[in-house]
């Protein structure tokens, strides 16, 4: 009996190969071969053969693209653009001048020091290496091999020698002079360069990421010509990029600057290759300018207009900005900060999480201490417990109740001094116009008055604070910031030789102990003993209460997502988030791994 097995039997091919022929003539064969066993195939089974073959080509292909992808990465790739948006118009391009943020963004961009901070500390910018003398007085410099400026000039000893003249030279006022005063700068030969310190200094490497300027350009211009020189605005430094144009409006002032990368630059040439600066007056030019597309990227706004953007789909990146910002008693103007049991209970009374989340828009970190996070020396000061803003009040009352402070008229704590005299817990706190600190002096304001004080707030114009509140010290309290900076130089703002303008100890601060151990944490250059006298200084400080510790801001920062190996880690400076912007990229190259360095 006939059935589908047996028409399938009659329809199948019947293949046979020879295994006693050589093995080359089967390969020879094997074309003519196939070709006939397939024309002896049905319609039907031909069909399916195709498809088998197609079916086998493709699992091949996907095998290569699956080995090949396994040994291929990707890497950046020179291309791509950013044009970033920035608030104020630069006016001193310049190392030794720059005050704005404009200034400081261009002159990060164009200048490159000795050192350079990253994400993970200083390393080797123009310099190729340093040493630094047992007794940390002697810093040797030893410069790259065919370092070059923009103008293709190559950068000596003679350059740094130079630059740091000019930084000490008194007519000139420079704001980096403070960091060379007593410094001598030693040219040895081309290569290398000394700096002999009068006394041990341990953060003073950090001086040394300031911009080298080319002796050669500068060196005919006195103090006075010095700010009026057109490099100021068309500079030539050595940094990641260099600068192809400047777009002047119809009054000759710059609207956007363009740059290119510096191919020569020492820490390798930069990979977006066009960079565009673009300038506006104030912050809502700027995010106008943001949400119309015309700039992709902003820093130097308000937490509110961050949370907004970041609601609207814009990549915020974040990090820690090493400040401080509180409230410093003048015990010398109100002599109620002397008692220790109101400071403490002024402290313990701010609900700090709160005006992060309310005021800060979650842009900031609580602190309960003098260094904030980021900053060499910071310790577990944010660890206190957190509290719901009605318990930091209760807490507050029982410390003013167990140093004998009673509720008086209106609800005002008093206390019984003498038989002549009663303090009462009134004052004043002054701050700056600056929206941000008028709502935190406002929350401030607020939470003591639950307390049980009565605060009267005063409000300056920022250049009217500086000079005629805190300068002469005419203030009981004062909400002020404090930029720390990453290694943590605490001396001008504690120690007691700096309670008097210019000086920036502004609480009036004065402690034998606190003294020394500042004193010991600027000359250990030893990790480990500055480790200890930062963790014993924090004690005398938390003892002490002379201040209030409220909050560290956080810098903020619209990117795109576009911006690959943005390292952003703490920065002093909205300016500092270029210092790794040679390893930025947009686009990418696949190669072998084995090419890869």
């Amino acid at each position: 009996m006939k059935g589908v097995g047996d028409k399938n039997r009659r329809d199948a091919p019947h293949i046979s190969f020879s295994v006693e022929r050589p093995f080359l003539q089967s390969v020879n064969a094997l074309p003519k071969r196939v070709r006939e066993i397939i024309r002896t195939f049905s319609p039907r089974w031909r069909t399916v053969f195709y498809l088998l073959g197609v079916i086998a080509v493709l699992s091949f292909a996907a095998m290569l693209w699956q080995v090949n992808r396994y040994f291929l990465v990707e890497v950046p790739a020179s291309g791509g653009s950013l044009t970033e948006g920035v608030i104020g118009i630069p006016r001193f391009i310049n190392p030794l001048l720059a005050v704005s943020e404009a200034d400081r963004d261009m002159t990060t961009l164009v200048y490159a020091g000795l050192m350079r901070a990253t994400k993970s500390g200083l390393i080797p910018d123009l310099a190729e290496s340093y040493e630094v003398s047992d007794d940390g007085l002697l810093y040797t410099f030893t410069l790259r091999e065919k370092i070059e400026f923009h103008d293709g000039s190559l950068i000596t000893a003679d350059d740094v020698e130079f630059t740091i003249s000019k930084a000490q030279e008194p007519a000139l006022k420079s704001p980096k002079r403070a960091n060379w005063e007593g410094v001598v700068v030693e040219k040895i030969d081309e290569r290398h360069v000394r700096f002999v310190l009068k006394q041990p200094y341990a953060p003073f490497l950090e001086n040394t990421t300031l911009g080298i300027m080319p002796k050669a350009i500068w060196k005919n211009a006195d103090a006075e010509q010095f700010s009026f020189s057109e490099f100021n605005i068309r500079p030539v430094g050595s940094g990641p990029y260099e600068i192809s144009d400047i777009k002047r409006n119809a009054s000759g002032i710059p609207e956007y600057y363009d740059l290119v990368p510096f191919g020569n630059y020492a820490l390798g040439k930069p990979y977006i290759r066009d960079v565009q600066v673009r300038f506006y007056s104030n912050e809502d030019a700027l995010v106008r300018a943001l949400r119309a597309g015309n700039i992709e990227a902003v820093n130097a706004i308000s937490p509110e207009t961050a949370q907004k953007l970041s609601r609207e789909g814009f990549a915020v990146l974040r990090a820690p900005l090493p400040r401080v910002f509180g409230v410093f008693f003048n015990q010398n103007q109100a002599s109620l900060f002397a008692e220790k049991a109101v400071r403490a209970a002024l402290s313990e009374a701010i609900a700090r999480e709160d005006i992060i989340a309310d005021v800060l828009f979650g842009y900031g970190m609580p602190i309960h201490g003098p260094i904030p996070p980021g900053s060499r020396g910071f310790g577990e000061d944010v660890s206190e417990n957190r509290f719901s803003a009605e318990e930091h009040i209760t807490s507050a009352r029982a410390l003013l109740e167990r140093d004998g402070w009673k509720q008086g008229e209106g609800g005002v704590y008093e206390k019984k001094k003498s038989k002549k005299e009663m303090l009462r817990l009134s004052f004043s706190l002054s701050t700056s116009d600056v929206p941000e600190l008028k709502a935190v002096a406002l929350r401030i304001k607020t939470q003591w008055e639950a307390m049980g004080a009565s605060v009267e707030l005063k409000i300056f114009e920022s250049g009217d604070l500086n000079q005629n509140v805190i300068r002469p010290r005419k203030y009981d309290a004062i909400l002020f910031g404090e930029i720390i900076g990453r290694d943590s130089d605490l001396f001008a703002f504690w120690h007691s030789s700096q309670r008097n303008d210019p000086g920036l100890n502004i609480a009036m601060y004065m402690n034998s102990v606190a003294d020394k151990l500042l004193e010991d944490m600027r000359r250990a250059i030893d990790k480990e003993k500055r480790t200890v006298a930062y963790e014993k200084f924090r004690a005398e400080i938390k003892k002490d209460v002379p201040a209030v510790f409220i909050y560290a801001p956080e810098f903020v920062y619209i990117l795109p997502q576009k911006i690959k190996g943005v390292s952003i880690g703490t920065i002093t400076v909205p300016a500092e988030r270029f210092l790794n912007i040679n390893e930025w990229y947009i686009d990418t190259d696949l190669v072998w791994k084995v090419f890869v360095k």
